[in-house]
């Protein structure tokens, strides 16, 4: 994958966060789960089809607490909030050094953006691992930061990318969308945005 040649010709590169600039693996939160009792969760999580709660939790209509009071429901008695919290966090794996140094690059030509569909209590932890490998903020590597518990709003709907748009003040014709999945890659192109699927967790 050459994201340098991909981006040539935009103004404006969209990334995704999970399975794009950080590696993820979703297995290992099912799995996870599963060690804790839920024989069920691989059901009730997917990336492909997500229940309300997780909706709701990524689009910060509710609290870290009362969603981990309402996945520790899902789980024997015995389960701590500690547990459910770090069950939910193994799916986040690691920054690759390359890629933040290409998103450093990235700034001087290009408007570059972060888009993720994620949560308070994933953030904190995705800071917490880039911390081990960097100075930096999360917001230092791009220009503009979109995250869906703060937005109010996620991926893949057209709404949500027109927004982005529009906060950038820029067209969507002239921006490019690098995403893992490919409902967020139709949900982008609906809204007039040029995306490309990106092989989930490869290198730059």
């Amino acid at each position: 994958m050459n994201i340098k040649e991909l981006v040539t010709g935009y103004d404006t590169v969209i990334f995704d966060l999970g399975g794009v600039v950080l590696d993820l693996h979703y297995e290992a939160t099912i799995e996870a789960f599963q060690k804790l009792g839920s024989e069920h969760f691989d059901e009730l999580y997917s990336q492909a089809l997500q229940t309300d709660l997780f909706d709701r939790y990524e689009t910060g209509r509710i609290s870290s607490l009362h969603f981990i009071n309402k996945v520790k429901e899902l789980l024997p008695g015995s389960v701590s909030p500690n547990e459910v919290v770090a069950a939910w966090n193994a799916m986040i794996k690691t920054f690759r050094p390359e890629k933040l140094i290409l998103l450093e690059q990235l700034l001087n030509t290009h408007t570059t953006a972060l888009l993720s569909n994620t949560n308070d209590l994933h953030m904190t932890y995705v800071r917490r691992k880039l911390k081990e490998i960097s100075e930096k903020e999360l917001e230092d590597y791009f220009h503009y930061t979109f995250l869906s518990h703060e937005l109010k709003m996620r991926k893949p709907y057209k709404e949500t990318f027109l927004h982005v748009c529009e906060q950038m003040k820029v067209k969507p014709d002239r921006v490019l969308f690098i995403d893992d999945s490919r409902q967020h890659i139709e949900g982008a192109k609906e809204a007039g945005i040029n995306a490309f699927l990106f092989p989930q967790n490869q290198p730059f």
